[in-house]
């Protein structure tokens, strides 16, 4: 007779296993991702209280273990180009896995695409905003299309007849995805395509041409772009040269009678990070193209929709920060070392307490600037000189501090927070991106010096912002002194470190008229006072990391 041998055992109940699997954190889902004291606060002072309801169901949903895992899928299953049926057709498309739709119907759903501009009560931009800040919990990577599709709008202004068609469809709340006529859809997305590879940011630069045809406002258009995101979106924005300079146009994918435009993908780009949306190098050939704006106003035409994406890249920021410290937070309190709870380290409280400061600055900033771009979309003539500014001020700013911020909160988790699994290298491969994207460093600070020499009311309005917190701390009137004495002397070699300060004193003047005083007292030792090193963690003594804390990290797991 055969014996059959023993089953092995489950590691657990094995008497030699090598080990017990303890002190190791629990998973942080499902969490509220809406759980952030200032954000809420931030909501409501900007005029958007009404949708905090709202908010709140879509931060639970959004710490939820399914839109989590959504998250982690459509990364992981990245999109795939397909450029020709199995017949030999070219067809152009990209597919991706199942969880990015399911993300991307979320979010239209939810409004986070064109709806604010279908929406006439006050604060609709604001609620747009803190949905970002909450849903951006799962991944950025669909956060681009979204964004595309609001920054559209504006632009699709500037050409009435063209703005009727494609308005309704764009600030529509129906995600359907698949090529098709667009004035067939229930919904549509839209993209740019403005970058070249001779000349990036520099667009004056692109070689794209732009040929009329007999129909009036119609051209053709032959050339290649070097970014276009999302290529499977209904509608694309475009730069190229028309006999009358520099203009902007709309390309449909699929045109009026059901065939396909000119629209070849190349590759998908091989990026850093932002791996779940598909980024496309297309070619033009005689695609059909309707101008949107005058020709040689092509830069014009589209300023509006900058300041929207790149309002959206600080919302994006402020978003992988305060997820990222919702993480390392979760970890400290549960993990021990050296005989208590990391939590309870002095030092690392100290770490965790100067991300919460940074992490509140960012998120407090970005919801002013919802505002303003509410209020000046309403007609607020001091708003929109505000936002013309800040935005940029702001864009240079937090964005540059989420790459380091997001190293620090994945060394809170120690060899943890390096492995995939975690979930944080994929937060840490996202930061960089967002201080690239609708314009560099370089190119956000001189742009803030273009608006500082030709719209002086723009320096006007941020400073009558900085005169509201006036006499509330010394240090920060020091740093607007000082700052206003800087203007006069700064060139290019120096725009950096007037943005810099700006930005600064902006997130401080913010917190000290709306945080509580730990927070506020502790930002501006830290940033303006120079009580402070070089890397998170060094506030001073005396700071009230207790207070700090409590407020950053209350409501999480």
């Amino acid at each position: 007779m055969v014996s059959i041998p023993a089953q092995p055992q489950p590691q657990s109940q094995q008497p030699d296993a090598t080990h017990d699997v303890t002190n190791q954190a629990p998973p942080l889902v499902p969490y509220d991702a809406s759980a952030d004291t200032a954000l809420l606060e931030g909501l409501r002072r900007e005029g958007a209280g009404w949708a905090e309801d709202g908010i709140r169901r879509l931060g639970a949903r959004a710490g939820s273990t399914e839109a989590q895992e959504w998250g982690e899928q459509a990364n992981r299953y990245e999109p795939v180009l397909r450029t020709h049926d199995r017949y030999g057709h070219r067809v152009d498309e990209v597919e991706f896995h199942p969880s990015w739709h399911h993300l991307m119907r979320t979010a239209v759903a939810e409004g986070l695409a064109g709806a604010p501009w279908a929406d006439d009560r006050p604060g609709a931009h604001v609620a747009r905003t803190a949905g970002g800040l909450v849903w951006g919990h799962t991944e950025a990577g669909h956060g681009c299309p979204t964004s595309m599709t609001y920054a559209a709008v504006p632009a699709l202004r500037a050409q009435p007849d063209l703005a009727k068609v494609y308005e309704p469809l764009l600030t529509s709340r129906e995600y359907d995805p698949g090529l098709r006529v667009p004035a067939e859809k229930p919904g549509l997305l839209a993209g740019m395509g403005m970058t070249e590879k001779q000349g990036g940011s520099d667009v004056r630069t692109n070689t794209t041409t732009a040929t009329p045809t007999g129909e009036p406002g119609v051209y053709t258009l032959r050339g290649h772009k070097w970014f276009t995101s999302a290529p499977m979106c209904d509608v694309f924005l475009v730069l190229a040269q028309a006999p009358g300079g520099l203009s902007c146009f709309l390309v449909p994918r699929i045109l009026p009678d059901g065939t396909r435009n000119t629209f070849r993908i190349q590759r998908l780009k091989d990026k850093l990070g932002n791996r779940s949306n598909a980024s496309s190098e297309p070619e033009f050939e005689r695609t059909v193209a309707w101008l949107v704006g005058p020709e040689g106003r092509g830069v014009k035409t589209i300023i509006e929709m900058v300041n929207c994406t790149r309002l959206d890249c600080v919302m994006s920021s402020a978003a992988l920060m305060r997820k990222t410290l919702a993480e390392a937070g979760h970890h400290a309190r549960h993990r021990s070392a050296f005989g208590a709870r990391l939590i309870d380290q002095p030092l690392m409280r100290n770490v965790l307490a100067d991300l919460a400061l940074e992490s509140e600055a960012a998120t407090t900033l970005t919801l002013r600037l919802a505002g303003a771009a509410d209020r000046a979309v309403r007609g607020d003539a001091g708003e929109r000189a505000f936002r013309r500014i800040a935005t940029a001020v702001g864009k240079y700013w937090v964005t540059k501090r989420g790459p380091a911020f997001t190293a620090e909160a994945l060394e809170c988790l120690g060899g943890n927070g390096y492995v995939e699994d975690s979930g944080m290298p994929r937060h840490y491969r996202e930061a960089p991106l967002l201080s690239i994207w609708e314009g560099s460093g370089n190119v956000n600070a001189l742009d803030v010096l273009r608006a500082l020499g030709r719209e002086p009311d723009s320096a006007e309005a941020l400073f009558a912002e900085l005169a509201l917190a006036r006499g509330a701390d010394a240090r920060l009137d020091t740093a607007v002194a000082a700052l206003k004495d800087q203007l006069a002397e700064t060139d290019q070699v120096g725009a950096r470190r007037l943005v810099e300060r700006m930005a600064l004193a902006l997130q401080a003047s913010l917190l000290v008229r709306h945080a509580p005083h730990p927070v506020a007292d502790a930002f501006c030792a830290s940033r303006l006072g120079g009580d402070w090193g070089h890397a998170f963690g060094t506030l001073p003594a005396g700071t009230g990391l207790d207070a700090i804390l409590e407020r950053a990290l209350s409501g999480l797991n």
